[in-house]
């Protein structure tokens, strides 16, 4: 499981023309699902992502979590985290979940990161075509995944 965390001002998705999820200042969390992936996937990354210290202190040094903040969670899955681009130039995503293993997967990741979060996150639709903006605040951008905890 791979997860791009980026500190944001704001955040949206929005579908077919219409806004789907909208927050104010918190993280934008892109989640990534491979097969291999299983709990302790889940557990390792919302624990991360609620306990990255990322946002400024009242001295300006990254030294806050979300959760000292109050700040707020929009997360969106993509699938596109686990390209391969090791041969040509057409990305392979051989190593992405398919839907029948990957949504109850993102849904138990949301589930439990609002749980951690303790109020509820926003979501994007899992395989709609997503349009997804957002203000970059930093700009801070975090990959992690789940596979190299050391």
């Amino acid at each position: 499981m791979r997860i791009v965390i980026q500190r944001v001002s704001r955040a949206s998705v929005t579908i077919d023309g219409k806004l789907k999820s909208l927050i104010g200042e918190g993280l934008l969390v892109l989640l990534g699902i491979e097969d291999a992936d299983n709990q302790d996937d889940i557990d390792f990354l919302v624990k991360k992502s609620i306990n990255l210290r990322i946002f400024d202190d009242k001295n300006g040094v990254m030294n806050r979590s979300i959760l000292e903040t109050g700040g707020e969670i929009l997360c969106v899955s993509q699938f596109t985290l686990h390209a391969s681009t090791k041969k040509g130039n057409r990305p392979s995503y051989i190593k992405a979940a398919k839907p029948d293993f990957a949504i109850p997967m993102y849904n138990q990741f949301c589930i439990e990161l609002t749980q951690a979060l303790g109020k509820e996150i926003q979501t994007g639709e899992f395989g709609a075509d997503m349009q997804v903006e957002l203000l970059n605040d930093g700009p801070v951008t975090i990959i992690i995944d789940s596979k190299n905890k050391e």
